[in-house]
């Protein structure tokens, strides 16, 4: 995709879309084992989005796009075995203004583009350090059985 069409116009066709196997919404990354689960998936089922500052219904929350881009890229350093292919693009968020926080602080949204991965799969490592890899089916990502 190209990275013109990721604006905030592009942003808000997002959210007004389901959930499902090309795109994920985060209000923010907690895990970086779960991110790196969403990303090996994607990788494995032809790409997708993950848009980050946004909660389940739907609700624009904002983050820290430097703190966000940060757990996505260890996550891919720690869990993933190949690295994800990744993009980031911090996004400005200004044009919803009920959704504004009472200060005025600029709202930033973060966009990551996971390419579909070419060849080999991209593996998670687990607790144990086994490698699992997994996919999108619909808005979940599962384990694809007998992984490795």
């Amino acid at each position: 995709m190209n990275s013109t069409k990721y604006n905030e116009d592009f942003v808000k066709k997002l959210i007004r879309t389901k959930e499902g196997k090309h795109l994920d919404f985060k209000q923010k990354i907690t895990s970086k084992e779960k991110i790196a689960k969403t990303l090996s998936a994607f990788s494995n089922t032809a790409g997708g989005l993950i848009l980050i500052g946004v909660s389940d219904k739907k609700r624009i929350v904002g983050v820290d796009p430097e703190e966000e881009k940060y757990m996505v890229e260890t996550a891919n350093e720690e869990f993933c075995t190949p690295k994800a292919t990744l993009s980031f693009y911090p996004i400005k968020w200004t044009q919803d203004s009920e959704n504004l926080l009472e200060n005025d602080e600029d709202i930033y949204l973060l966009l990551v583009e996971v390419a579909s991965s070419t060849g080999s799969k991209v593996y998670c490592k687990g607790k144990l350090g086994e490698l699992k890899a997994y996919q999108r089916i619909e808005d979940q990502t599962l384990a694809i059985s007998n992984s490795y």
